[in-house]
């Protein structure tokens, strides 16, 4: 379902009128004009990919091609940007980015996977603790951990469980966003302790690390990482309103217009709706609601959240947030796969009952719903298109861009039905790199038969399917242009990962500004350099079609546009 569109995103009225050719002797008076001259335009439109200028009037594009055709659908009083022979791209769009929650990180420590010793993470946490940014109440909380910490829990706890952090609760969370640590003081908090997972069952233990005696050791997964969250403070709105407002400008300078927040509860859409109030959202939000197939009462919460924040403008409650499974490296292996994980047997957790989903599937698909699900497993990727699948048949073709996003591991058979079905790819790409997340975390523990097929998006995108970029932030940088780096060399610290799954540059663009506004339900608003659609415009200081791959990765962004409106500009 399409939000009530703001007065700055064009009317069918305007589209209409456009199409019909108005000029200047039309234009109302006193209607804001651009002219954006001497530009490389990449348009991501299929049929008109390149141009040289753009007309803008009050916030929509209104003319696309050269400068002559440009310059005849605006007045001579237009004010003209001359973009310097640099390349303007449509506002690049995240289709997977815990925006709220990664503005948190940005107004906390984020040590953004890049610490290599528990000594050096000591010293950081010493440092956020003096200056109280690593403080949430009195709990000392640092984002991004690298999961090779997870290996060296005798050390972490030698460091933190003693001495100076004795009495000090200290959180550190994984740059996955499912994997956790917690210290002693903060174990003893929300009593986490051997007699505690006595109490468990031993599928439920399978969220903790523990010793032979049930003595915890402070690591923690899933349903295992929401015990420790019991001992943070609740966030209180202002913090969350602080955090969201970081964070869309944030990505303003990264050139990122629209995104896709794929968590919002009641307190993130509040903070979304605060910051629109206060006129500083500007960005186009997409929202999805977490719901439990196996929880009958998630679905209407889920839909009394979209009546109650249905009329924000920029916000769009489009759909519903699923699990299905959970992540695959070493130690956590809580990704559903077919074939169990060598050495400990186990195949993961699918989080729902299928027939289930589904239901769900079903019943979201007839209301409207986006349905938007976590899969890393091969297992949990064909369990979700079954799902969508019975949504197809029971309400025939919606429309909606069901999507399915991770992908870390497809099978060839699932990789074929993403088309037919119309579910869209929602990648995070720049983890496709030969190192030790996808090669000593993962290549000694699953099925040698799908280990292959990890990140599989060239295959997918041969076989037809719809690749929208995505980041995952907090997870990883939403760096559009670290991610299409990526996708094209694969390349890493230990070589290259399967340099035939390398995404074709311009497959890649096209990710992160149609298919990823289709991802959003947004494609006729959003997306391309069109005529018609909002004037959310991007321009940067090289040619990203055809620079050097090296030269990608480092690319800059001189301004972004929403609307019209300059929202970030290069220092």
């Amino acid at each position: 379902m399409h939000r009530s569109l703001p007065a700055r995103v064009p009317t069918r009225a305007s589209l209409v009128l456009v199409a019909l050719g108005l000029v200047l002797a039309g234009v109302a008076a006193g209607a804001t004009e651009q002219l954006i001259v001497n530009a490389k335009v990449y348009t991501a439109s299929a049929l008109h990919p390149y141009a040289e200028a753009v007309a803008l009037r009050d916030g929509t594009i209104v003319a696309v091609g050269s400068r002559a055709e440009a310059t005849r659908a605006v007045a001579s009083s237009a004010e003209v940007i001359d973009a310097g022979g640099r390349t303007l791209l449509p506002g690049l769009i995240d289709s997977h980015v815990h925006a709220a929650l990664a503005g948190g990180a940005l107004l906390g420590v984020d040590v953004a996977n890049d610490v290599h010793s528990i000594e050096k993470l000591a010293e950081i946490a010493r440092a956020g603790k003096a200056s109280g940014r690593a403080m949430a109440g009195d709990v000392l909380q640092i984002y991004g951990i690298p999961l090779d910490v997870w290996s060296h829990t005798d050390e972490l706890n030698a460091t933190f469980s003693g001495g100076e952090f004795a009495n000090q609760p200290v959180f550190l969370r994984g740059m996955d966003g499912h994997t956790a640590w917690g210290n002693a003081a903060l174990r003893k908090r929300v009593g986490l302790d051997a007699k505690f997972l006595g109490g468990l069952t031993p599928a439920q233990r399978a969220y903790y690390g523990y010793a032979a005696d049930l003595t915890p050791n402070g690591f923690a997964v899933d349903a295992g990482r929401e015990t420790l969250d019991k001992a943070l403070p609740p966030v209180d709105a202002a913090h969350l309103e602080a955090a969201a407002g970081a964070a869309v400008d944030y990505l303003h300078g990264l050139g990122i217009t629209s995104f896709l927040d794929p968590l919002a509860d009641e307190k993130v859409l509040g903070a979304y709706r605060d910051l629109a109030r206060a006129g500083k959202l500007t960005a186009h939000v997409a929202a999805m609601i977490e719901v439990k197939p196996d929880d009958r009462e998630s679905l209407p919460r889920a839909l009394a959240l979209r009546e109650r924040f249905g009329n924000v403008p920029g916000l769009a409650v489009s759909g519903i947030k699923i699990f299905a499974d959970g992540v695959v490296e070493y130690p956590s292996q809580t990704a559903a796969m077919w074939a169990p994980y060598g050495k400990s047997g186990r195949s993961g957790d699918l989080l729902f009952r299928p027939e289930n989903f589904r239901a769900l599937c079903i019943e979201a698909d007839r209301r409207g719903l986006i349905i938007h699900t976590h899969a890393i497993g091969d297992r949990a990727v064909t369990e979700t298109l079954d799902g969508i699948e019975a949504a197809r048949r029971a309400n025939g073709d919606s429309g909606l861009p069901h999507t399915i996003t991770h992908l870390q591991f497809v099978r060839p058979i699932d990789q074929a039905r993403f088309a037919p079905l119309g579910v869209i790819a929602s990648y995070q790409l720049l983890w496709a790199e030969a190192g030790e997340d996808t090669i000593d975390l993962v290549q000694p523990y699953v099925d040698p038969a799908i280990y292959p097929w990890m990140y599989p998006a060239r295959s997918m995108l041969d076989a037809g399917a719809v690749i929208a970029g995505a980041s995952d932030w907090f997870v990883s940088s939403p760096n559009p242009f670290l991610a299409i780096y990526q996708a094209e060399t694969r390349r890493g610290p230990r070589g290259v990962l399967d340099a035939g799954q390398a995404m074709p540059r311009e497959a890649m663009l096209r990710a992160y500004t149609i298919n990823a506004a289709r991802a959003m339900h947004e494609e006729k608003v959003i997306g391309s350099i069109e005529a018609g659609k909002a004037a959310d415009l991007v321009l940067l200081d090289r040619d990203v079609l055809t620079v050097p791959a090296e030269s990608v990765r480092d690319t800059r962004v001189v301004w972004t546009m929403v609307a019209g409106k300059t929202v970030y500009r290069a220092p």
